[in-house]
């Protein structure tokens, strides 16, 4: 793996964490490394506890890895200081939790406006984008309307259309769907992945759905704190 590689949105190399308890460091990632190609959605799976969270924040640029290097875009992570890992996070990366985090104050429209304006982008042309965004994913009708006000699908759907307001290269996604009941999960998850399409993002996704994982363009297992690519057919 040439981790300077300009065809990649992510790489993450030779990636180590561990975490204090009382005397003792636990390990929980022990040199994963990964690509993620523009495009394409890949699958996290693992056990719990495996440390999938963990690696989507370093991805992020949320935590700091003891050993290893993030590159985003090409550009290596660790040189950059907290406000050039702000401003990376606002342009370059787009997160959705499995807990939508929309601000209850504001509308669906308002959410979806407040990050691109935090980028410096005019409101009306914000709005104009938001407006796109929701409308793709069914909820033109309800733009005015606040997360108290909307279903779980639709508070998810807004959540999805706030990640990628600020036309990320790459998202990350923890257990997108996996607050949602069966049928909503199944019909988020095409939106989802239709839109990631559409927009041209590459999408690095932790779920414990291993028939959604199946269904994406490549499946990565964090097991033993490194990363193995599995065969999508063979996670169902």
């Amino acid at each position: 793996m040439d981790p300077a590689s300009t065809t990649t949105v992510l790489v993450l190399d030779r990636i180590v964490r561990a975490f204090k308890q009382g005397e003792r460091d636990i390990p929980v990632l022990q040199g994963a490394s990964a690509e993620i190609r523009p495009g394409e959605s890949v699958a996290l799976v693992g056990p719990s506890g495996a440390g999938k969270s963990t690696l989507l924040h370093i991805a992020g640029l949320l935590e700091t890895p003891n050993a290893g290097r993030v590159i985003v875009g090409g550009r290596d992570c660790a040189t950059l200081d907290d406000g050039e890992r702000t401003r990376m996070r606002r342009a370059e990366i787009g997160f959705i939790y499995q807990f939508h985090q929309l601000l209850p104050e504001f509308s669906a429209l308002e959410n979806v406006v407040l990050p691109q304006m935090l980028t410096g982008k005019p409101r009306r042309e914000a709005a104009q984008r938001a407006t796109e965004l929701l409308s793709h994913l069914g909820l033109g009708h309800r733009l005015d309307h606040r997360p108290a006000q909307l279903s779980g699908g639709e508070q998810q759907r807004t959540a999805i259309c706030r990640a990628l307001a600020n036309r990320p290269r790459l998202i990350l996604a923890d257990e997108p769907t996996g607050n949602l009941d069966p049928k909503t999960s199944e019909l988020v998850f095409h939106e989802l992945i239709g839109l990631f399409h559409t927009e041209g993002v590459a999408a690095l996704i932790a779920t414990h759905n291993l028939e959604l994982a199946s269904r994406m363009d490549r499946v990565l297992k964090l097991e033993n704190g490194l990363l193995v690519e599995v065969d999508p057919r063979q996670v169902r």
